[in-house]
């Protein structure tokens, strides 16, 4: 309904100008067709900006950025390397910078809930998650140590089914890929 919104204003428009010409009665409709056809109109601007931005924010990521930056936690795909973790808690937004910068994390697995799954309680996610997540026994030896993130209630219904499993070196200063064995630790 909202589409017929920019040809309400046109329609509104050449109404206005008719009535003016003609001096026939109908202005106030007139006038009245094109505020609504310009605020609806409005409305339909800024919901196309709006589906954009979301679209922006939630398309994932390349596996290793060319360029430090900032991102969402439903961009990160295996690969991808975190500057920096997080306190623990909801995550949002973190800094993801190329593999051969400094970070502390990386992701390196993914798991995936089924899209028609039904909400399992934040502990079985968790639970589903870590159990994806398994370092081999070098990296464990090496002080590397997994942490994972899985969706949370608020972020499964709005379509996040992904829990994502990281490699983590406290204190940072990891530069390469788990991914490949060119992680080099500090």
């Amino acid at each position: 309904m909202l589409l017929l919104a920019p040809l309400a204003l046109v329609l509104g428009i050449v109404a206005l100008r008719r009535t003016s010409s003609r001096g026939t009665r109908g202005r106030g409709l007139a006038v009245a067709g094109i505020v609504l056809g310009a605020l609806g109109t409005l409305g339909v601007v800024v919901a196309v900006v709006v589906g954009f931005v979301n679209a922006q924010a939630t398309r994932p990521l390349p596996g290793d950025v060319g360029s430090a930056r900032d991102a969402h936690a439903v961009q990160l795909v295996t690969g991808t390397c975190i500057a920096e973790l997080p306190d623990d808690g909801t995550v949002d937004v973190v800094r993801v910078v190329p593999c051969a910068q400094e970070h502390e994390a990386q992701v390196v697995t993914e798991f995936d809930f089924a899209q028609d799954a039904v909400w399992p309680g934040q502990q079985a996610a968790d639970a589903r998650v870590a159990r994806a997540c398994v370092l081999d026994e070098d990296e464990t030896a090496a002080g590397v140590r997994p942490v994972t993130w899985s969706p949370t209630e608020q972020g499964w219904s709005r379509g996040d089914r992904r829990g994502l499993c990281l490699a983590v070196v406290d204190g940072g200063g990891v530069t390469g890929s788990f991914l490949d064995g060119s992680a080099t630790l500090p």
